[in-house]
Protein backbone atom coordinates (compact mmCIF):
# COMPACT_ATOMS: atom_id res chain seq x y z
CA UNK A 1 0.00 0.00 0.00
CA UNK A 2 2.76 2.09 0.48
CA UNK A 3 3.92 1.74 -2.85
CA UNK A 4 0.86 2.55 -4.34
CA UNK A 5 0.97 5.69 -2.01
CA UNK A 6 4.00 6.77 -4.01
CA UNK A 7 1.69 8.06 -6.88
CA UNK A 8 -0.45 10.12 -4.59
CA UNK A 9 -3.59 8.27 -5.14
CA UNK A 10 -7.09 9.81 -4.03
CA UNK A 11 -7.83 6.13 -3.02
CA UNK A 12 -6.58 2.90 -2.81
CA UNK A 13 -8.08 -0.93 -2.29
CA UNK A 14 -7.59 -4.07 -1.43
CA UNK A 15 -9.69 -7.40 -2.62
CA UNK A 16 -12.21 -9.37 -0.72
CA UNK A 17 -10.68 -10.85 2.02
CA UNK A 18 -7.46 -9.35 2.18
CA UNK A 19 -6.71 -10.18 5.75
CA UNK A 20 -7.08 -13.73 5.69
CA UNK A 21 -7.52 -16.76 2.90
CA UNK A 22 -7.43 -20.28 4.63
CA UNK A 23 -9.86 -22.71 6.59
CA UNK A 24 -13.22 -21.61 7.45
CA UNK A 25 -12.39 -21.66 11.04
CA UNK A 26 -9.46 -19.10 10.75
CA UNK A 27 -12.12 -16.74 8.98
CA UNK A 28 -14.66 -17.25 11.53
CA UNK A 29 -12.33 -16.57 14.73
CA UNK A 30 -10.46 -13.67 12.40
CA UNK A 31 -13.72 -11.35 12.97
CA UNK A 32 -14.15 -8.39 14.89
CA UNK A 33 -15.82 -5.01 15.24
CA UNK A 34 -15.56 -2.61 12.79
CA UNK A 35 -13.81 -0.56 13.52
CA UNK A 36 -11.53 -2.78 15.42
CA UNK A 37 -8.07 -4.26 15.34
CA UNK A 38 -7.74 -5.31 11.62
CA UNK A 39 -8.83 -1.30 10.67
CA UNK A 40 -6.98 0.44 12.95
CA UNK A 41 -3.39 0.03 11.22
CA UNK A 42 -5.10 0.94 7.88
CA UNK A 43 -6.84 4.15 9.41
CA UNK A 44 -2.83 4.83 10.54
CA UNK A 45 -1.96 4.32 6.73
CA UNK A 46 -4.86 6.55 5.84
CA UNK A 47 -3.48 9.40 7.76
CA UNK A 48 -0.11 8.51 7.19
CA UNK A 49 -0.81 8.17 2.82
CA UNK A 50 -3.61 11.15 3.21
CA UNK A 51 -6.09 9.17 0.97
CA UNK A 52 -9.18 7.19 0.98
CA UNK A 53 -8.69 3.29 1.99
CA UNK A 54 -10.91 0.76 1.03
CA UNK A 55 -10.24 -2.65 2.68
CA UNK A 56 -12.30 -4.97 0.43
CA UNK A 57 -13.41 -7.38 2.73
CA UNK A 58 -13.06 -8.61 6.48
CA UNK A 59 -14.48 -10.77 8.66
CA UNK A 60 -17.12 -9.07 11.25
CA UNK A 61 -18.48 -10.23 13.99
CA UNK A 62 -22.36 -10.56 13.83
CA UNK A 63 -24.90 -12.28 16.35
CA UNK A 64 -24.25 -15.86 15.00
CA UNK A 65 -20.79 -16.58 16.20
CA UNK A 66 -20.63 -19.18 13.36
CA UNK A 67 -21.39 -16.79 10.54
CA UNK A 68 -19.69 -13.26 10.61
CA UNK A 69 -20.10 -10.53 7.89
CA UNK A 70 -18.27 -10.50 4.96
CA UNK A 71 -17.67 -6.67 5.14
CA UNK A 72 -16.08 -4.31 3.17
CA UNK A 73 -14.74 -1.16 5.31
CA UNK A 74 -14.18 2.43 2.96
CA UNK A 75 -12.00 4.56 5.48
CA UNK A 76 -11.90 8.40 4.62
CA UNK A 77 -8.06 10.30 4.61
CA UNK A 78 -8.82 11.13 8.64
CA UNK A 79 -8.87 7.16 9.19
CA UNK A 80 -13.02 7.44 9.95
CA UNK A 81 -14.76 4.46 9.04
CA UNK A 82 -17.02 6.28 6.54
CA UNK A 83 -19.22 3.08 5.34
CA UNK A 84 -19.61 -0.55 5.84
CA UNK A 85 -21.40 -2.59 3.01
CA UNK A 86 -21.99 -6.12 4.33
CA UNK A 87 -21.51 -8.69 1.60
CA UNK A 88 -25.42 -9.50 0.36
CA UNK A 89 -25.14 -12.03 -2.40
CA UNK A 90 -23.21 -15.54 -0.84
CA UNK A 91 -21.16 -17.57 -3.12
CA UNK A 92 -23.55 -21.28 -3.51
CA UNK A 93 -22.21 -22.72 -6.19
CA UNK A 94 -21.50 -26.06 -7.72
CA UNK A 95 -19.45 -25.92 -10.83
CA UNK A 96 -18.95 -28.86 -13.21
CA UNK A 97 -15.24 -29.69 -12.49
CA UNK A 98 -14.58 -26.88 -10.61
CA UNK A 99 -15.07 -25.20 -7.16
CA UNK A 100 -18.27 -26.43 -4.97
CA UNK A 101 -19.14 -23.62 -1.88
CA UNK A 102 -21.93 -22.59 0.54
CA UNK A 103 -20.51 -19.56 1.55
CA UNK A 104 -24.03 -19.19 3.53
CA UNK A 105 -22.98 -22.28 6.13
CA UNK A 106 -19.88 -19.58 6.95
CA UNK A 107 -21.32 -16.18 6.67
CA UNK A 108 -24.45 -14.30 7.22
CA UNK A 109 -26.00 -12.05 4.41
CA UNK A 110 -26.11 -7.98 4.47
CA UNK A 111 -29.16 -6.57 3.67
CA UNK A 112 -28.38 -2.68 2.79
CA UNK A 113 -27.50 -1.36 -0.78
CA UNK A 114 -24.25 1.68 0.36
CA UNK A 115 -23.45 4.26 -1.68
CA UNK A 116 -20.78 6.16 0.10
CA UNK A 117 -19.85 9.79 -0.25
CA UNK A 118 -16.27 10.72 -0.61
CA UNK A 119 -15.79 14.29 0.01
CA UNK A 120 -12.55 16.39 -0.96
CA UNK A 121 -11.59 13.21 -3.71
CA UNK A 122 -12.37 15.41 -6.38
CA UNK A 123 -12.52 19.35 -6.92
CA UNK A 124 -16.00 20.82 -6.44
CA UNK A 125 -17.45 17.83 -6.38
CA UNK A 126 -18.66 14.95 -3.83
CA UNK A 127 -17.99 11.58 -5.71
CA UNK A 128 -20.45 8.67 -4.90
CA UNK A 129 -18.66 5.06 -4.68
CA UNK A 130 -21.07 2.38 -4.84
CA UNK A 131 -19.92 -1.19 -2.70
CA UNK A 132 -19.90 -4.53 -3.44
CA UNK A 133 -17.81 -7.69 -2.65
CA UNK A 134 -17.13 -10.40 -5.70
CA UNK A 135 -20.17 -12.31 -6.42
CA UNK A 136 -23.12 -9.61 -6.17
CA UNK A 137 -21.19 -8.80 -9.41
CA UNK A 138 -23.51 -11.25 -11.15
CA UNK A 139 -26.60 -9.68 -10.00
CA UNK A 140 -27.00 -6.32 -12.61
CA UNK A 141 -30.03 -5.43 -10.33
CA UNK A 142 -27.87 -4.51 -7.02
CA UNK A 143 -25.88 -1.78 -9.39
CA UNK A 144 -28.88 -0.19 -10.79
CA UNK A 145 -29.58 0.29 -7.12
CA UNK A 146 -25.81 1.56 -7.03
CA UNK A 147 -26.46 3.80 -10.19
CA UNK A 148 -29.68 4.87 -9.12
CA UNK A 149 -28.52 6.32 -5.33
CA UNK A 150 -26.00 8.56 -7.86
CA UNK A 151 -22.36 6.01 -7.83
CA UNK A 152 -20.29 7.15 -11.07
CA UNK A 153 -17.53 4.61 -9.36
CA UNK A 154 -18.60 1.04 -8.31
CA UNK A 155 -16.04 -0.72 -6.42
CA UNK A 156 -16.03 -4.27 -6.85
CA UNK A 157 -13.31 -6.42 -4.16
CA UNK A 158 -12.95 -10.06 -5.09
CA UNK A 159 -11.79 -13.62 -4.73
CA UNK A 160 -13.09 -14.92 -8.08
CA UNK A 161 -12.28 -18.29 -8.70
CA UNK A 162 -9.96 -19.27 -11.60
CA UNK A 163 -12.66 -21.53 -12.82
CA UNK A 164 -15.20 -19.06 -13.35
CA UNK A 165 -12.48 -16.01 -13.88
CA UNK A 166 -10.97 -16.73 -16.80
CA UNK A 167 -14.16 -16.88 -18.76
CA UNK A 168 -16.38 -14.71 -16.65
CA UNK A 169 -14.77 -11.74 -14.46
CA UNK A 170 -13.67 -9.36 -17.33
CA UNK A 171 -17.20 -9.73 -19.08
CA UNK A 172 -18.71 -9.18 -15.41
CA UNK A 173 -16.93 -6.13 -15.19
CA UNK A 174 -16.92 -4.16 -18.69
CA UNK A 175 -21.19 -5.03 -18.46
CA UNK A 176 -21.34 -3.61 -14.95
CA UNK A 177 -19.21 -0.77 -16.35
CA UNK A 178 -21.48 -0.40 -19.86
CA UNK A 179 -24.99 -0.84 -17.93
CA UNK A 180 -24.37 1.79 -15.48
CA UNK A 181 -22.35 4.44 -17.40
CA UNK A 182 -19.78 4.00 -14.15
CA UNK A 183 -15.90 3.60 -13.42
CA UNK A 184 -15.49 -0.03 -12.03
CA UNK A 185 -12.61 -1.04 -9.81
CA UNK A 186 -11.79 -4.20 -9.02
CA UNK A 187 -9.18 -5.70 -6.74
CA UNK A 188 -8.70 -8.89 -6.80
CA UNK A 189 -6.90 -12.06 -5.31
CA UNK A 190 -4.46 -14.08 -7.24
CA UNK A 191 -2.63 -17.26 -6.41
CA UNK A 192 -3.95 -20.22 -4.59
CA UNK A 193 -3.25 -19.45 -0.79
CA UNK A 194 -6.86 -20.04 0.32
CA UNK A 195 -6.68 -23.54 -0.88
CA UNK A 196 -8.64 -22.85 -4.54
CA UNK A 197 -6.95 -21.27 -7.12
CA UNK A 198 -7.94 -17.20 -7.48
CA UNK A 199 -8.25 -15.49 -11.10
CA UNK A 200 -6.82 -12.47 -10.38
CA UNK A 201 -6.40 -9.94 -13.17
CA UNK A 202 -7.49 -7.01 -11.00
CA UNK A 203 -8.69 -3.78 -13.31
CA UNK A 204 -10.12 -0.88 -14.02
CA UNK A 205 -13.19 -0.23 -16.25
CA UNK A 206 -14.32 3.26 -17.73
CA UNK A 207 -17.94 4.17 -18.21
CA UNK A 208 -18.06 3.04 -21.75
CA UNK A 209 -16.45 -0.93 -20.61
CA UNK A 210 -12.96 -0.31 -21.61
CA UNK A 211 -10.45 -1.73 -19.21
CA UNK A 212 -7.84 1.01 -18.59
CA UNK A 213 -5.56 -1.03 -16.22
CA UNK A 214 -4.88 -4.16 -15.45
CA UNK A 215 -2.96 -6.23 -13.67
CA UNK A 216 -0.55 -9.34 -15.12
CA UNK A 217 -0.44 -12.28 -13.70
CA UNK A 218 0.61 -12.28 -10.09
CA UNK A 219 0.91 -9.95 -7.57
CA UNK A 220 1.26 -5.92 -8.00
CA UNK A 221 -0.25 -2.43 -8.22
CA UNK A 222 -3.05 -1.22 -10.82
CA UNK A 223 -2.63 2.70 -10.95
CA UNK A 224 -5.71 4.74 -13.11
CA UNK A 225 -6.87 7.86 -13.08
CA UNK A 226 -10.44 8.58 -13.70
CA UNK A 227 -11.76 11.31 -15.20
CA UNK A 228 -15.30 11.60 -13.70
CA UNK A 229 -16.00 13.74 -16.83
CA UNK A 230 -16.69 10.85 -18.31
CA UNK A 231 -19.06 9.14 -16.71
CA UNK A 232 -21.52 12.24 -17.77
CA UNK A 233 -20.04 12.50 -21.47
CA UNK A 234 -21.58 8.58 -22.04
CA UNK A 235 -24.30 9.13 -19.67
CA UNK A 236 -25.82 11.82 -22.12
CA UNK A 237 -24.90 9.54 -25.62
CA UNK A 238 -26.07 6.26 -23.93
CA UNK A 239 -29.20 7.59 -21.26
CA UNK A 240 -29.81 4.19 -19.71
CA UNK A 241 -29.94 5.54 -16.14
CA UNK A 242 -32.66 4.85 -13.86
CA UNK A 243 -35.58 7.22 -14.16
CA UNK A 244 -34.17 7.77 -17.62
Amino acid sequence: MRRAGESKPGLIALPEMFHYRGPVAGFRESASAIPGPITEPFADLARELNCWILLGSLAERSADQMRPYNTSVLLDPAGQVCETYRKRHLFDVAIDDGPSDRESARITPGERTVVAVMEGIAQEVDVRLGMSICFDLRFPELYRELAAGGAVIMAVPANFTEATGRDHWEVLLRARAIENGSFVIAPAQCGSGGGVPAHGRSMVVDPWGTVIAQAPDGPGVVVADLDLERVLSVRRQLPTQPGR
